[in-house]
């Protein structure tokens, strides 16, 4: 696959279309997400299935939340999409989108978690570059929610220069090392999830970078290794993990000997020969959401435990 071409960057003024592809989110971290947002002069625009509920856990029909992203995407006058939260439901929007469409008409699609989905199909099957970063209700509602230094290199920007996220940004090193590749990601159980099916991703010669919230750590253990034997992680340059929120539950958090996500993940990957590091800020985080750039250049350098870097190498919007 070629190298997708940057994106538009968000101007002062830009209309945002939120939208929910998952679960329903609640009314009134969207209205304050959408209200931050606005702060931050752009103009969001609450598309009419977003607060919709049901059936089940999903935000309103299957065909309501289809018609929302196709209307997103489709409507040239919208600079950008943000979903506000996820949940559960992305995946049934796949062998309905309207390819073609989309990858005519670009733009820059935020989301994390279940929206991890829809990250690997456009990266795949639209040639788009794409945006693992804070939701409007889920991070934007709050004071501290998303990381405006990474979001504005990300989205903002049109003066590139390489730009770099370190321990400040939570970043630690579990294995030492470079690597370089293009930045792909998301997820880990949504990208699990996809293994087997005409929606699994390619991380050919990529940094990959994997989170997730509440997961044990042998479920961690397990979905690495469902990866390896999937031969999805043959090619792959490096990984760096995030916070894995939640991953110690409370009563073994308490005890000294309790096995950590970091012995897990090093178990599992004993025989990946790349760099790895852990705890970058993004996705199912406490706070200062980072934005990356799924789809561009990056490099790891974790060969100083004092100094990780993961630095993004090209733009990802002009």
């Amino acid at each position: 696959m070629s190298k997708p071409k940057p994106l538009r960057a968000l101007k002062p003024g830009a209309k945002i279309a939120v939208l929910s592809p998952a679960s329903t989110p609640v009314a009134a971290e969207v209205e304050a997400g959408m209200a931050t947002l606005r702060n931050l002069g752009f103009n969001p625009i609450a598309y009419p299935h977003v607060l919709d509920h049901g059936p089940l856990y999903f935000a309103g029909t299957l065909p309501g939340r289809l018609d929302d992203l196709h209307r997103a995407f489709a409507d040239p006058t919208i600079d950008a999409i943000h979903c506000a939260r996820g949940g559960y439901g992305s995946v049934e929007l796949l062998p309905l989108l309207n390819t073609r469409m989309i990858a005519d008409n670009p733009k820059p699609f935020i989301g994390y978690s279940d929206i991890t989905s829809l990250h690997m199909y456009l990266q795949k099957h639209c040639g788009m570059i794409t945006f693992h970063g804070p939701m409007v209700a889920s991070d934007f509602s709050s004071p501290n929610g998303p990381d405006m230094a990474s979001w504005k290199n990300s989205l903002v920007n049109t003066s590139f220069s390489p730009w770099s996220l370190g321990p400040a940004d939570g970043l630690r090193v579990l294995r030492p090392g470079t690597a370089s590749g293009t930045l792909r990601g998301g997820c880990l159980s949504i990208v699990v999830a996809a293994l087997g099916t005409p929606f699994a991703p390619d991380f050919d010669n990529c940094v990959l970078f994997l989170e997730d919230v509440n997961a044990y750590p042998y479920q961690i253990d397990r979905m690495l290794v469902q990866l390896r034997f999937a031969l999805k992680l043959q090619k792959v340059r490096g990984i760096i993990f995030g916070m894995m929120k939640g991953s110690v539950d409370a009563k073994d958090a308490l005890d000294a000997n309790a096995i950590t996500a970091e012995q897990s993940i090093l178990h599992a990957l004993a025989d990946f020969d790349g760099p790895i590091g852990f705890g970058l800020r993004s996705g199912h985080v406490t706070g200062h959401n980072i934005t990356l750039p799924f789809g561009v250049g990056a490099e790891i350098n974790l060969t100083d435990s004092a100094a990780p870097r993961l630095t993004i190498t090209q733009p990802s919007v002009e």
